[in-house]
Parts: C-alpha cells; sequence; structure tokens
C-alpha cells in the first residue's frame, strides 16, 4: 500500500481535529458538519480506513503521534 506524505497528513489531521471541534460545538450547523465529514472522508481514503476513528488512529500511528491510552475507566 502507497503511504501518504507524513507532512499533508500531519496537516490533514490537524485540520480535521479543528472541524471536529467546531463540530462539538455547533452540531446543528451545516457547513461545520460538511467540512468535518470531507476530511474525514479524506483520512479515510489516506489511510484505507472505513471508520473516522480507525483513520485518525492509523495516521497517528503512521506520524508516530499515538497517544497513550487513556486511563478512565468506562
Amino acid at each position: 500500500m502507497l503511504l501518504p506524505d507524513k507532512a499533508l497528513l500531519s496537516a490533514l489531521l490537524h485540520r480535521y481535529r479543528a472541524w471536529e471541534c467546531l463540530a462539538d460545538a455547533e452540531p446543528r450547523d451545516p457547513h461545520t458538519r460538511r467540512r468535518r465529514d470531507d476530511l474525514a472522508y479524506t483520512l479515510c481514503v489516506l489511510m484505507g480506513c472505513r471508520t473516522p476513528q480507525e483513520a485518525v488512529a492509523e495516521a497517528e500511528a503512521y506520524l508516530g503521534a499515538a497517544r497513550p491510552p487513556s486511563s478512565r475507566s468506562f
């Protein structure tokens, strides 16, 4: 599988997280949701994943920026 450029992937991941925060703050704004969804789709395609959560995890692992597991228990 071809892997994306790390600088491009890092920028997309940063933009996705920013739009995700905006979508959480304004869940009824269609423009915000559309931008977040477009970036999620792009991450999914680049990382070969079906869900944004999987794509973000794969991107973080590929970039070497995976977060340590949360100590919170559910």
